[in-house]
């Protein structure tokens, strides 16, 4: 099944969007993070996707309380945004994420993006944030990788499935980066696709291509994507 998976940004608490220069508050559902969570749940999302921006681009979990009361709506909930450590995934899950996102910033310490894949089995998704076919992390990050290096040896240490951002088109509603979705296909992994995601034909788009899932953010909170439509697809 094609999973759609419903985004929450949030900074200081509150409903954000992510932008190259820092987050930036929204004003749906009056900036209240929950509040849009569980509009998304009584749409019918089966999972909810959490982004800690203060922790992708400070180091700062500033936003688990939130977090916790997404948590309790029901669905379960991945985690994400500058997840690095042990630490920052025991936070989250502790606080009751289902699943947590391996940030691509912890892709520079082979060693330590092992440890954390063999720890959380079971629990972990890895990021890959795509910028001109490199992985480029957002926030204050200098890091670059090579795409299908990276991958292969994130294949052989057993990485279950990757959540593919295009980072450029990250709140630009341009579409889907499908190229760059079916290169890390070629790995033989799930990809769950985000970033540019503006219109049910996108998801479309993504489904034929092979991804298992799409998160889409600012388009399910500003109307762009009729959720309940986007939940039917298969």
């Amino acid at each position: 099944m094609f999973e759609v998976i419903p985004a929450i940004d949030i900074a200081a608490g509150r409903l954000a969007a992510y932008t190259r220069a820092g987050p930036e508050p929204i004003e749906s559902f009056g900036g209240d993070a929950v509040a849009a969570a569980r509009s998304y749940v009584e749409a019918g999302a089966r999972w909810l996707h959490v982004v800690d921006l203060d922790r992708a681009f400070s180091g700062r979990a500033d936003n688990l309380g939130a977090l916790r009361e997404i948590a309790a709506l029901g669905p379960p909930v991945q985690a994400s945004g500058g997840i690095v450590s042990a630490d920052q995934a025991h936070a989250a899950l502790d606080a009751g994420a289902r699943r947590i996102v391996l940030g691509s910033e912890a892709l520079g310490d082979e060693a330590a993006a092992l440890h954390m894949i063999g720890r959380y089995v079971g629990h972990v998704i890895v990021g890959i944030e795509v910028d001109d076919g490199r992985i480029r992390p957002r926030g204050e990050s200098s890091l670059e990788l090579p795409l299908a290096q990276t991958l292969g040896w994130l294949v052989a240490a057993g990485a279950p499935a990757f959540l593919v951002t295009a980072v450029a088109r990250v709140g630009t509603l341009e579409g889907p980066d499908v190229g760059t979705v079916k290169r890390v296909l070629r790995s033989g992994r799930p990809v769950v696709a985000a970033g540019g995601i503006a219109s049910v034909e996108h998801l479309h788009a993504l489904r034929r291509a092979g991804a298992a899932g799409a998160v889409v953010g600012r388009a399910a909170l500003e109307g762009g994507v009729d959720l309940g439509q986007a939940l039917r697809i298969e």
